[in-house]
């Protein structure tokens, strides 16, 4: 009887100190997770910052073509006046126009180049806009998020203010679909443009992603009603899910957040009078 005892005690303390490892090394590998993930984040800034400057630079060079062919006219006319002025003093007067001219497009192309130069200096903490979209879907499906990006409706201009904020909210709802639903999860991006406003939503399927890599679709395919109840009444928290909630309030926006059981996650925002409702706070903007 003793014997059974102490060998009860033995595996109590072996299975105790195989808890104590595990809850370590379960600790380790969610601060390696939260390590990789802000990791991967100022990855995927630097790589957006870095599409920005290059298109910028391309922009830049073709200008300072332009503006390196117009001073090589401008020195050509500024000959032709020399040498005519030699000969022909009245037809000079003339030439010397031809001159002025050429000398005001040739600034007019360094301004542009000048202006573009300091956009640039002005952007080195980027503030990207919806331009920016195709280079944040490239960025993810590099990082293993398979994006599916759809647009209806007509676009229009938007104050910089509210691109940022679109943006800002487009790039959290993805940074969140490959952060739970890791690679190989869809998040099927859409934009819907209305006479007045504008409807983003981001759906993914890290849930069903996480099945497919576990070899388990079918058990995590189950849901039932108490599941769907849930996912209609539960209140998503968390730091990145207010931030986007706060950003789409500023620009008169309607965000919602839910679990779809058995898929993954959903991110919507309807901006019901975006239009003129994206500098000034209820103000019809063109009126």
């Amino acid at each position: 009887m003793t014997a059974l005892i102490v060998a009860a005690v033995i595996l109590a303390v072996i299975a105790l100190v195989f808890l104590v490892l595990w809850l370590m090394a379960r600790g380790r590998l969610r601060r390696i997770d939260r390590d990789w993930t802000g990791s991967e984040r100022t990855r995927i800034e630097l790589e957006l910052s870095l599409a920005e400057q290059t298109g910028r630079l391309a922009i830049i060079r073709d200008l300072q073509d332009v503006a390196v062919h117009g001073i090589s006219r401008l020195v050509s006319h500024a000959e032709g006046a020399r040498y005519t002025a030699e000969s022909d003093p009245s037809s000079a007067v003339r030439v010397v126009g031809g001159v002025a001219d050429a000398g005001r497009d040739a600034l007019a192309d360094m301004r542009r180049v000048l202006t573009v130069a300091r956009e640039g200096e002005a952007l080195a903490s980027p503030q990207p806009g919806l331009q920016s979209a195709k280079n944040l879907f490239r960025v993810m499906r590099d990082a293993g998020l398979e994006v599916v990006f759809e647009e209806t409706g007509t676009r229009y201009e938007l104050r910089p203010g509210a691109e940022l904020a679109i943006y800002r909210i487009l790039q959290a709802a993805l940074s969140n679909s490959l952060k739970h639903g890791g690679r190989g999860t869809e998040a099927k991006v859409s934009f819907v443009w209305t006479g007045d406003g504008l409807q983003l939503t981001v759906d993914d399927d890290g849930i069903r992603a996480a099945a497919r890599r576990t070899g388990d679709e079918t058990d995590r395919h189950t849901t039932s009603v108490d599941d769907d109840l849930r996912s209609l009444t539960e209140t998503v928290t968390g730091a990145g899910i207010s931030q986007m909630r706060q950003r789409a309030e500023l620009f008169g926006g309607v965000f919602t957040a839910r679990s779809v059981p058995g898929v993954g996650f959903s991110v919507s925002v309807t901006f019901p009078s975006l239009r003129f409702h994206n500098g000034v706070h209820g103000v019809d903007l063109p009126r």
